[in-house]
């Protein structure tokens, strides 16, 4: 069958389907499938059929595989090999003349298509892909014999990124050569990234989704060179100090004032000033940069400091540091500023701190305003019955604090009693011996006072009047040995008729004289008895010391511990080996050279609910003594070194200065709890998809803390140390713990969106619409009242006539103006 004729029969048909639409039903024909994809040369078959029983016959019209009328139920179209880009095969059905329907048609939809197998990418800067920054190119995407184009998408990416994507409304149907074009304005952060372009053809649902990719093109993009400084630490180089961003890689010249300058030399202080850099990469730069190094304060202050009260002072710290340090001074918390003239009240301890944008620092100064003893208090004369007790108390104020001595008559039941700057004389059994004047002196570096006062003894009878020579005794133990005499008094030499010794426990020894032992007489109570003619007999005791100094000090924890926790209150010990009288004995305790509080005193291992030997006061012989103090310390405190030191206090008598033994130092270590520094870890942290957050967690404590991160099992994050790399929303919590406690810090992962590509994807669109409807309406503008109709009909050249521009030169024509 001729085209000519098929064109013919499907117009006929169509016309009397259109003119009895009203009166016959619809077209009784199915086609199957009704649409069909096919590539180029592929064989392709539909299946017409219908279910009517009334007809003639059914045919199909088409360029390929046309087929006459046969009186079939179906008929199948097929084409071997299809090549007919614009093939429209209709499956026609011939009615009887009784049929409820006329002669009609159904199209099969074909969609015939071609896909190369590769796609080519060039650029406008081949072939070596060298861009500058901030320079345009164009990229093209070149898709050879495609069909059909309308289907057609092509994807660009940068790297794995999508970053445009290009459609084709082309209508053909025959193959066509499709280039799109990426106009592309590099950045220094698209050097090295490589691109590539897509080509995607989508023919589904009834056809396949193919896709083609070109080579990858990589990018060089040339820019800088540019050196931006900051503030440089001390130590630091200009290479640390200074970023120099560029491509190719920039080299960079130093100079300050003239003179080439290496960049990798620590810097100092001393090297701040004006610097330029001389850089040679894609282009040449010369740039002039003000360093300043910076350097943290620097702060020197004496320890302690001595003033005297009223009158000016000369205490000053020095401090560098740059920024300048700013510099305050605190007492008790406080801040304060110290006078020109210090008085008592200004005593104490100072804390010093100078700071700057780096760091803080601070130094501890003792001010120590001297002054002397103030008039002596609270000692008054007394009146005591024999066998009773009496203090006598001396009480003085200065600096440094008073040391005071008594002067009276010394017998074995005063005890002279030394604490918290008050000096106490305790008699107790008052005897005659006790009765007369005691004078107290106070006295310092700065001066000294002094007050008497009487003390009388009811009850007692007339004194002895006999004279021991010495007074007092003191002897050292296993010294040579010594003697005390015992004579009746000038008045009564006449009348005594015997004077002899006698010792503790001993026999009477018939001597006027009485020698020593130094390696046991401890406490042998030595008493000189005098008979007299008339008095009778009386005796007097001599006031006897034999001392030893100890054989060791050492000073300790009480628990032996190597190490304490900070603010944790915790006891030293001091240790003082076989010493003698231990009632003597005073302990002063120092930290580093700091002189603390004297320490209270008791016999090693004695229980005194279970031995009377527990007296310190009563024993005379050799004791192992321990005197504790309680401190806290806090971090700041890693270095403190403590001793303690044992003085023999034997009175006016005794050698001068007292014997003493100092302790070695000890040292303690302060273990406190683990801080962690919040600064680097916020309670929350946004992170975007695709984008990993840093968590990074540091702690301080002694010992140093084992860093550890908790969170739920379904979560990978990446670990490095103290560093967690997280990709996820959740809760993680970093743990810090040592030996002494442990500490924690959660941080809340929120995800967010990155909505950016597609509100860029739609204002791209809008300004794509926007512009085309502008350019319809200003079309229909121009064509309605910019163009006209004219007739130059007889024309003659005419001035006043309008013009007609012929090949860039004005002729004047007479024209009639139609519309």
């Amino acid at each position: 069958m001729s085209e000519s004729t098929s064109f013919i029969r499907i117009f006929v048909g169509v016309l009397l389907s259109a003119t009895a639409a009203g009166v016959f039903t619809s077209c009784p024909i199915e086609l199957s499938p009704p649409s069909v994809v096919v590539r180029y040369g592929d064989s392709v078959s539909v299946n017409c059929s219908t279910s009517e029983s009334l007809f003639d016959g059914i045919g199909w019209e088409a360029s390929q595989g046309g087929k006459s009328l046969e009186n079939v139920t179906h008929m199948a179209w097929t084409v071997e090999k299809l090549t007919e880009w614009t093939i429209s095969p209709s499956c026609y059905i011939s009615p009887l003349p009784e049929s409820s329907y006329q002669q009609c048609f159904k199209h099969p939809k074909v969609v015939l298509y071609t896909f190369p197998e590769n796609i080519s990418l060039s650029s406008s800067s081949d072939p070596r892909i060298e861009m500058s920054e901030g320079e345009e190119h164009n990229f093209t995407c070149d898709i050879q014999n495609i069909a059909p184009v309308i289907n057609l998408t092509v994807k660009w990416y940068k790297g794995d990124e999508m970053v445009y994507e290009d459609t084709f409304k082309d209508p053909s149907k025959k193959p066509v050569d499709q280039s799109s074009i990426f106009i592309f304005i590099p950045t220094r952060q698209d050097n090295g990234v490589t691109f590539r372009c897509e080509a995607l053809l989508d023919l589904r649902p009834e056809g396949p989704q193919l896709n083609a990719s070109s080579q990858e093109y990589n990018i060089t993009v040339f820019f800088g060179p540019e050196v931006q400084c900051a503030a440089v630490l001390e130590g630091e180089t200009l290479e640390r100090g200074c970023s120099v961003t560029g491509y190719p890689i920039p080299t960079v010249t130093w100079l300050k004032n003239g003179t080439s300058i290496e960049p990798t030399e620590p810097l100092s202080r001393e090297n701040a000033g004006m610097y330029v850099a001389v850089a040679e990469g894609a282009e040449s730069t010369t740039t002039q940069h003000r360093i300043d190094v910076w350097y943290k304060p620097e702060l020197k202050c004496p320890s302690n400091y001595t003033a005297l009260e009223d009158a000016p002072h000369n205490l000053s710290c020095t401090v560098e540091g740059f920024p300048k340090p700013e510099v305050m001074w605190f007492k008790d918390e406080d801040d304060v500023a110290l006078p020109e003239s210090l008085t008592r009240s200004d005593t104490g301890q100072y804390v010093i701190t100078a700071s700057n944008n780096l760091s803080s620092i601070n130094v501890t100064v003792e001010i120590y305003v001297v002054y002397p003893p103030s008039q002596i208090v609270e000692l008054e004369d007394s009146e005591v019955d024999v066998g009773s007790d009496v203090w006598l108390k001396c009480s003085s104020t200065g600096n440094p604090r008073p040391n005071y001595l008594w002067d009276y008559y010394q017998t074995a039941n005063v005890v002279e009693e030394n604490e918290d700057g008050v000096s106490r004389l305790h008699i107790h059994n008052a005897t005659v011996y006790n009765k007369g004047s005691y004078t107290c002196h106070a006295w310092n570096d700065r001066g000294n006072v002094s007050k008497t006062a009487t003390v009388m003894v009811k009850g007692a009878g007339q004194e002895c009047p006999i004279e021991i020579t010495p007074e007092r005794m003191v002897v050292q133990y296993q010294d040579r040995k010594q003697r005390a005499t015992c004579n009746a008094t000038s008045t009564d030499h006449t009348h005594a008729k015997e004077i002899y010794w006698q010792v503790l426990h001993g026999d009477k020894i018939d001597s006027w004289s009485w020698s020593v032992d130094t390696h046991k007489d401890w406490d042998p109570k030595p008493v000189c008895t005098a008979i007299f003619n008339v008095r009778g007999m009386c005796q007097k005791h001599l006031n006897f010391t034999l001392y030893k100094t100890p054989d060791s000090v050492s000073v300790s924890t009480v628990d032996n511990l190597s190490s304490v926790v900070e603010d944790k209150e915790f006891q030293l010990q001091c240790d003082i080996t076989n010493v003698a009288p231990a009632g003597n004995l005073v302990v002063q305790w120092y930290r580093g050279n700091t002189t603390l509080s004297k320490g209270s005193l008791r016999v090693s291992g004695c229980l005194p609910e279970n031995n009377t030997n527990c007296d310190i006061n009563a024993v005379r012989s050799p004791l192992n003594v321990l005197s504790t103090i309680s401190f806290t310390l806090d971090r700041n405190d890693k270095s403190a070194e403590f001793r303690c030191e044992a003085i023999l206090d034997l009175g006016a008598e005794g050698p001068k200065p007292p014997p003493n033994m100092m302790s070695s130092p000890l040292n303690i270590t302060v273990y406190y709890k683990p801080s962690i520094n919040t600064t680097k870890l916020p309670k929350r942290i946004p992170v975007f998809r695709g984008y990993p957050a840093e968590l990074v967690c540091e702690a301080e404590g002694q010992p140093p803390p084992k860093i550890e991160w908790l969170y739920s099992e379904d979560k990978v994050p990446h670990k490095s140390g103290g560093t967690l790399m997280v990709y996820e929303a959740g809760r993680y919590t970093c743990n810090a713990t040592n030996e002494v406690e442990s500490a924690y810090h959660a941080v809340e992962v929120i995800l967010k969106e990155d909505y950016l590509p597609l509100i860029a994807g739609f204002v791209a669109v809008t300004v794509v619409a926007i512009s085309i409807v502008f350019l319809f309406i200003y079309s229909i503008y121009y064509k309605n009242t910019k163009m006209r109709r004219y007739s130059l009909k007889n024309a003659k050249l005419d001035t006043q006539s309008g013009n007609v521009a012929h090949y860039g030169c004005d002729m004047q024509f007479p024209m009639t103006k139609l519309s």
